[in-house]
């Protein structure tokens, strides 16, 4: 394997990453913003469709039709998912991520 070839492949990565950071982390300023918001379906449809549209376009492009790329780009997808949800779980050292007041009290 070239050094090019290996500097592609770990561009995949870092870039399947980022579009895995923008989806899972627009996901959850989502469903922050949801809770309180006067049109919740508006929101969550229009937040699917942008993070959708972004992640697949983004997987087009990155891939440019090899299988190893969209392989990678794949898995940075899903090692941003773990990393979204252990920086957003709640904990005392990250009160952004607390869950809302409340939440949850609904349940019997």
């Amino acid at each position: 394997m070239a050094m090019n070839d290996a500097l592609t492949l770990a561009f995949a990565l870092a870039a399947g990453a980022a579009l895995g950071a923008m989806f899972y982390g627009g996901l959850w300023w989502t469903v922050r913003r949801g809770v309180s918001s006067r049109r919740p379906a508006l929101l969550f449809l229009a937040s699917l469709a942008l993070r959708m549209g972004l992640a697949l376009a983004g997987f087009y492009i990155v891939s440019g039709g090899d299988w190893q790329r969209l392989l990678l780009c794949l898995l940075g997808f899903a090692l941003a998912r773990v990393a979204v949800i252990r920086l957003t779980r709640p904990s005392e050292e990250n009160p952004a991520a607390r869950p809302l007041v409340g939440e949850g009290s609904h349940a019997p």
